[in-house]
């Protein structure tokens, strides 16, 4: 077992312990480290989880079950989860379609997108560039009436309806120049129902994260917990204008990070476009 301490968030706190974890997808890419001469030790992690749901039984099970990282004593069948996307997200617009270039950050232009949502269903959109984690964000103040009973059929009044998000993120994109508007990546939040059209009037490719997956959109999950320091959770987020959240992505496009060797996002991505007229690109260290 692995020398880090891990603990459980599933199931009752009070009766749940401390316990060393691995899951059994890292059980069994490690077998082939330690024995990579040894074809007898291997097993797919499918097997293992097998062993653990089918063959355990009564306390056992329980046992066995309580080392899971997760401590889910049920799996969910893959057939269940794929039908839970939007229906507006195609085959053609998942994440797994997105261009190998975003993947490795070699290539700016590359976005992550999603919302923070304050009280009163207020809220913030985030631009995240994944090469050089610049930020923007996109000012979604509460429509005319919101206040009041919303008409039947017509357009979500807090401010972050598709129609709003697709107005915001297009007049943010359409200020950028042509190189830097590549893709986005957004979670299947209904926000973005108006994504074809978007496509259109930007020029941007977009992609969707797969449901209940926030790591496929890292850099901007991160860059959202830094947000909170100056945007925490329960507060009016409605009360911010413009000027407001310019002067914050100022601020962090400002801040030297570790990941791009101490540079700040605004030099990176300067650089980043420096290189890319002179014929060549930069590498983010």
């Amino acid at each position: 077992m692995p020398d880090s301490i891990y603990f459980d968030r599933e199931g009752r706190r009070q009766d749940r312990r401390w316990v060393n974890s691995w899951s059994p997808q890292q059980i069994s890419h490690r077998l082939k480290v330690d024995f990579p001469d040894d074809e007898s030790m291997r097993i797919s992690h499918e097997a293992i989880y097998q062993a653990l749901y089918i063959q355990g039984r009564g306390a056992l099970k329980r046992e066995l079950v309580a080392c899971l990282r997760t401590g889910r004593a049920l799996r969910v069948p893959r057939a269940r989860t794929s039908g839970r996307g939007k229906k507006f997200v195609t085959e053609d617009v998942l994440i797994s379609q997105r261009p190998a270039e975003a993947e490795d950050r070699a290539v700016p232009g590359h976005w992550e997108g999603d919302l923070i949502i304050g009280l009163n269903s207020s809220a913030i959109g985030t631009l995240v560039e994944r090469t050089s984690r610049f930020t923007m964000l996109l000012h979604l103040p509460p429509m005319p009436g919101h206040d009041g009973t919303r008409a039947k059929n017509g357009p979500p009044l807090a401010g972050h309806g598709a129609a709003a998000v697709r107005d915001a993120l297009t007049e943010a994109i359409t200020r950028l120049p042509a190189q830097l508007r590549k893709s986005l990546t957004w979670d299947q939040g209904s926000e973005m129902a108006q994504h074809a059209e978007l496509r259109i009037d930007t020029g941007l490719e977009i992609y969707f994260a797969d449901p209940h997956s926030p790591w496929q959109r890292g850099t901007n999950e991160n860059t959202n917990g830094l947000l909170r320091q100056y945007f925490p959770k329960g507060t009016d987020l409605s009360r911010h204008t413009r000027e407001d959240l310019a002067a914050v992505a100022a601020a962090l496009n400002g801040r030297p990070r570790k990941t791009l060797g101490w540079r700040t996002p605004s030099e990176t991505l300067n650089s980043h476009l420096l290189s890319t007229q002179n014929g060549s690109v930069a590498t983010t260290p």
